[in-house]
């Protein structure tokens, strides 16, 4: 993707440079984070101000999640494994949330599927949900 993917996050896609691009033009998308595939961590949105990652979305019946979290998005497809540096990245900044964020659990760590189930699918099947919350209970290996 290259920077194509910072570019869709700041809202300065192009349209014309893919032909899968016109739709996603029209789209106001951000996120607070990015981790890409090689591990690196982009910061596009203050923490304690709202990204557009969710949409229309849901939890525990609190509607609108953009209003209340904090989006990560992982460089990736639903059926490409993620990379090991893309768990040690999002472990290590999840603590780091926690640290600042007490009320972010475990059970508090969900992906876009969970929220807006018949829009998202990521972060897709092949993401290892067991070998984050391994990290995170265990620590860094």
């Amino acid at each position: 993707m290259g920077d194509d993917i910072s570019s869709l996050f700041t809202n300065c896609l192009d349209p014309k440079a893919h032909p899968d691009y016109e739709d996603l033009s029209k789209l106001r998308v951000s996120s607070h984070f990015l981790i890409r595939r090689d591990g690196e961590l982009i910061q596009f949105v203050a923490t304690n101000e709202r990204a557009w990652h969710a949409g229309e979305s849901e939890l525990c019946g609190i509607k609108g999640c953009n209003d209340f979290s904090i989006g990560v998005e992982l460089e990736g497809t639903d059926y490409i494994p993620y990379t090991e540096m893309q768990y040690q990245k999002l472990t290590h900044l999840i603590k780091e949330l926690k640290q600042y964020y007490p009320k972010i659990s475990n059970e508090r760590i969900i992906g876009h599927c969970d929220i807006a189930p018949e829009r998202k699918t990521d972060p897709g099947p092949v993401f290892n949900w067991q070998q984050l919350f391994s990290l995170l209970t265990t620590g860094d290996r």
